[in-house]
Formats: C-alpha cells, structure tokens, sequence
C-alpha cells in the first residue's frame, strides 16, 4: 500500500499539518517505522481525500428539471392559488359591504338652499320672512353659555407649626 508523509497528507486532505500530528499523539492516526503514514489508514481516519476540480473540467449548469426550479415554480403556483383566494375573498367582502349599505340607508341631510322651514300646520299664520333675516337665521350659529363648573375655595395654607398647635379651620 501507499504511504505518505504528514506534509503530503496535510496537502492531499487540505487539512494543518498539526491536526495530523495531533492525531498521531492520541492514537486515532498510527504510523509505520519509517514515519510514514499508510493511505488506508488516513482513509480510515479523514475519509476519501477530496478531489480537486480541474479548470478544464466542464462546469455543470443547473438544468431546468433540477430539484430547486421545481421547488420555486411548485411555491410559484401555491402563492398564485393563494392570490386567487384572496381576490375571491375581497370581492365577496365587497358585495357584503355594498348590502349592507342597501340595507341601512342613510337618512337623507336637509338642504340649506330651501328657505322655507318645515313646521307642523297651525292655525295661525306667520307673516312670511325676508329673505335676508332668513338668510341670517340659517348662518348664525347659536352661541352656546357656558355652564360654571363647582369648585370649592382652597384651604387657606397654613405654615409647618401651626398644623400642629392651632385648631382646624
């Protein structure tokens, strides 16, 4: 068999040289008389030696059957179905919307260009306003009073003796 010594097994596995000496000092690595290092050995210890490419080798393009463009075309149609789902879903939310507007209907605002006041029939009859007090009337909000809230007077403050000595009051 094959032997080898610790620099050429160092560069075969690209592995420190130490690591190798290291191994040696435990006993996970033996080497013969002639401090050389027996390939079975080295294979029993650090595997196959990896096999360095060469730059004349051709250089492999994924083609379109590999594994990762079947798994992105395969995440490609269950994010389409999810879209579709979720346009499903707005355009029924939509149509919910759009009857329940139907069904509570919206109470109707009072125009401010009709002048004429609604007011339930009475027996007497107002003499009609002008047109300007009407106009007045409908511009002019009404000033609204304001209400003084209770508040109870203060304590006179009393200095730090007289809390204790004097009487409350």
């Amino acid at each position: 068999m094959k032997t080898l010594t610790v620099l050429e097994l160092s560069k075969l596995y690209n592995i420190n040289r130490q690591t190798i000496y290291n191994n040696i000092k435990k006993g996970i690595l033996s080497k013969n008389s002639d401090n050389k290092i027996d390939l079975a050995e080295a294979i029993r210890v650090f595997g196959e030696p990896i096999k360095k490419q060469d730059v004349k080798d051709p250089v492999k393009v994924d083609s379109p059957n590999s594994a990762e463009v079947l798994l992105l075309r395969q995440q490609i149609d269950i994010l389409k179905n999810q879209l579709n789902d979720a346009k499903d879903r707005e355009s029924f939310y939509q149509n919910q919307i759009e009857t329940m507007q139907r069904l509570l209907e919206a109470p109707k605002p009072q125009k401010v260009e009709d002048p004429t006041p609604v007011a339930p029939p009475q027996e007497t009859v107002e003499a009609p306003k002008e047109e300007a007090e009407i106009q007045t009337e409908i511009e002019t909000p009404k000033k609204r009073i304001p209400v003084p809230e209770h508040v109870e007077p203060e304590p006179k403050k009393r200095g730090f003796l007289s809390r204790f000595f004097l009487p409350n009051g």
